[in-house]
């Protein structure tokens, strides 16, 4: 069986890493009140940074097809932040959507 250059448990800490960061930069915009749309850039910029570095440090194309799904993970994010400045949702609206709901159906 041919070596693709990087063993399974390499290839779980590659996708753990920007999982990780992912997460953080989520939590601290989070606490920080900073805007979803502001989140969303960071985090598709992130994902491209890792696509890009996945994609030329990783021998043998160890890693091209998670490196081409974080790059796709990016342009979802990026596109999400168009939906955000075009039409942004005020978490509090949510919530008080979701209370209006759940009275209706008392």
């Amino acid at each position: 069986m041919s070596h693709n250059g990087i063993d399974i448990d390499q290839y779980i800490l590659l996708i753990i890493y920007p999982s990780i960061v992912f997460f953080i930069i989520g939590y601290i915009t989070k606490k920080k009140n900073i805007k979803k749309s502001i989140t969303y850039t960071i985090q598709s910029i992130v994902c491209f940074v890792f696509s890009i570095i996945y994609y030329l440090f990783i021998p043998h194309g160890g890693a091209q097809g998670l490196s081409l799904i974080l790059g796709l993970f990016g342009v979802l994010l990026l596109i999400l932040v168009r939906k955000e400045k075009i039409k942004p949702v005020e978490e509090e609206e949510e919530e008080e959507k979701n209370e209006q709901r759940k009275r209706k159906k008392k």
